[in-house]
């Protein structure tokens, strides 16, 4: 708690402009102390100090662990900062008995003890027991609280000792510590299954606090204070008031800060996702309306949609391997498209886009890239055969997401949802997110078929994702290139 700091010198590590660099030299010149960096590609830069400390383009990275927003326990000194003088002098005298106990000083050390110490009952080679008993009957306190505060002041030092402030009429402050900690742990259980009733929960804490602690040892509290204990517990490990789905994506969610990978240029991380459309469509051979499913491919540092096909009823892996095409070989505009809507002809650089002679029209309807990483879910059609052996042969490595963690391809899912509130909602048979969003006989309503659903949504995506240059993501590096602000 009391290491809110990190140094700086040679070998210090930092992110700057989402790269990793590492400190490898320090210089002292005329206008001020200036530092040379050093990339993972073995490129040098050097900017000042100053600039590199309190610049938003830069972060350090710590070497050790140390306390971060996402701490249950504040700093030492925001905890201290907090007591009043008189609770403070409490402290402070707590922690020194404390490294009497553990040192025979006071003070903590030899060379500031003060006369007569150590103490002969309090000597560096007595065992810990005995000096327990002996600071417990000095202060009129039971072994067991000397105990716990030496535990305290080893793991938090003296912030550890400062007294925990309650909530006034909190129920888990007043009941049983033991209690509150075998319902937390029982429901924790419950994270994966079915939902509980809290009654359930109740009668299977106070079994477990009983085969755990023995019978009469821990008060068990009343059925209306359990039921208060649990709802405060609620706030801290949600199990009833949420559907069940939604209490497991919070109990995974990561015990650290969140991160993603950071793309750095055009190319570099392209992810592909497929969802089934709220809408239904007809089908041009059989004439029935069909569920709908929409695979789409988007470049992660433009937030360009490279490639969109539209399937009947379910998607399959030579679909997928058809929209990857489409990053090589972008379709045409259409001829009754805007200007604004097309992507340009010229400015793209060699080195980093496909050359696209010989297409002929008004324009691209999507910017062709050469992926390097492509980004994809578990689903059967993205760890088949023949993606695989796809991106085998066009050297494209794979990085799949994480299991039921759809904020790994945050900006696909993004799209979807745009996609459905900004043009799909308007569609005649729109049938809603969920089944009790749907209307009457939204099928009745279907009237566009999957080859016009397609061209609706490439000129949506086109006019909403690529025509809105934004100042902030352009790349002077890669001139005429537009950016999209998604």
């Amino acid at each position: 708690m009391s290491g809110a700091r990190a140094r700086v010198g040679v070998c210090t590590r930092f992110r700057y402009d989402g790269e990793t660099v590492e400190v490898v030299e320090l210089v002292t010149t005329m206008a001020g102390s200036e530092v040379v960096l050093k990339d993972g590609r073995g490129r040098l830069r050097r900017l000042s100090l100053k600039e590199l400390l309190f610049s938003d383009r830069a972060d350090v990275i710590p070497e050790e662990s140390g306390p971060s927003a996402g701490d249950v326990d504040e700093i030492a000194s925001v905890v201290l900062g907090q007591l009043h003088e008189g609770e403070r002098q409490k402290v402070l005298e707590r922690a020194e008995h404390v490294r009497e106990v553990l040192t025979g000083y006071r003070a903590g050390c030899s060379e500031l003890g003060r006369a007569g110490e150590p103490r002969r009952e309090y000597a560096p080679d007595k065992p810990l027991e005995v000096k327990y008993a002996a600071k417990a009957a000095e202060l009129g306190v039971t072994t067991r609280s000397v105990r716990r505060w030496v535990a305290a002041f080893r793991e938090q030092g003296e912030a550890g000792l400062a007294p925990r402030k309650r909530l006034a009429g909190s129920a888990a402050a007043a009941a049983d510590q033991r209690w509150a900690e075998t319902a937390l742990e029982v429901m924790a259980e419950f994270t994966g299954e079915s939902r509980p009733s809290r009654t359930l929960v109740i009668e299977r804490t106070r079994a477990r606090v009983i085969a755990r602690f023995g019978p009469d040892v821990v008060v068990q509290p009343s059925r209306a204070t359990a039921f208060r204990i649990l709802a405060e517990l609620e706030r801290r490990h949600p199990l009833f008031r949420l559907s069940a789905k939604r209490n497991r994506d919070i109990a995974e969610r990561p015990g650290g800060p969140y991160g993603k990978l950071r793309p750095t240029r055009p190319g570099e991380y392209l992810m592909m996702d497929t969802t089934r459309l709220d809408v239904f469509a007809f089908d041009p051979l059989t004439l029935r309306w069909v569920q709908a499913e929409l695979t789409i491919a988007m470049d992660w540092y433009t937030r360009c949609v490279t490639g969109i096909r539209v399937t009947p009823v379910s998607t399959k892996a030579v679909d997928v391997s058809a929209v990857l095409y489409q990053c090589f070989r972008p379709r045409s505009a259409g001829r009754e498209w805007p200007r604004h809507a097309v992507w340009p002809e010229h400015g793209i650089p060699r080195t980093v886009l496909v050359d696209v002679e010989g297409a002929t029209g008004p324009g691209l309807a999507s910017p062709p890239l050469v992926p390097e990483t492509l980004v994809v879910d578990h689903g059967k059609v993205y760890v088949s055969e023949h993606l695989t052996s796809v991106c085998r042969r066009m050297g494209i490595s794979i990085q799949p997401a994480r299991l039921r963690t759809g904020r790994d391809k945050g900006p696909v899912e993004r799209y979807f949802r745009t996609l459905r509130e900004g043009l799909l909602e308007t569609l005649p048979g729109y049938k809603g997110p969920d089944i009790h969003s749907r209307g009457e006989c939204p099928e009745d309503d279907a009237f566009f078929f999957l080859d016009e659903l397609e061209a609706i949504i490439r000129q949506w995506t086109a006019a909403v994702y690529h025509c809105r240059p934004h100042a902030s993501l352009v790349d002077p590096g890669l001139p005429g290139l537009r950016m999209s602000p998604a």
